[in-house]
């Protein structure tokens, strides 16, 4: 499972120390996790962080919570060339809905026409959108994601705090 994304890694990735990225985008974004300052940001700090991003109004269209990171999938491929990817969202239950109802369409008609991966992966995508769906996180509490964004959105704010110190 990709430490930053939360995406079940089929093959490959990348790793950091302990941690397992699933592609480089996660691996760059996740870095900050390993950082010699996540052991100074309390868990209070995270889980007041992330309640108020869970309780606030959807980043996506000003509407109601409650908020939290949403993800969708797509594939697409073409002859021997596939691609497919998560993409995470902080946003509420219905702009969730919207993107995944979109990324699943999106594969359904652009992800099958590669050989062997659009015929693998089409169908693993299509499914994680419906999961997301049908079972998305508990609207009573943030999600594991949202603690790890929040602690991520802490972390770097403590190295811009740094950097703008030594600047000084």
């Amino acid at each position: 499972m990709c430490a930053y994304c939360g995406s079940k890694i089929l093959l490959g990735g990348k790793r950091l120390n302990e941690l397992r990225f699933c592609n480089d985008e996660c691996s760059n974004n996740g870095q900050a996790l390993t950082s010699a300052l996540v052991p100074q940001i309390s868990g209070a700090d995270v889980r007041l962080l992330a309640t108020r991003i869970h309780s606030g109004p959807c980043p996506k269209c000003s509407g109601h919570g409650p908020v939290d990171v949403r993800v969708s999938h797509q594939v697409w491929s073409f002859l021997l060339i596939t691609q497919w990817r998560n993409v995470q969202q902080v946003c509420c239950r219905r702009c969730a809905a919207k993107s995944q109802l979109g990324s699943l369409c999106f594969s359904v008609v652009l992800g099958w026409w590669g050989i062997p991966w659009g015929i693998l992966m089409t169908p693993v995508q299509v499914g994680r959108n419906l999961l997301g769906l049908i079972r998305p996180p508990d609207p009573s509490r943030p999600s594991e994601r949202l603690m790890n964004l929040s602690r991520l959105m802490i972390t770097e704010r403590m190295l811009l705090d740094r950097q703008t110190v030594s600047a000084d």
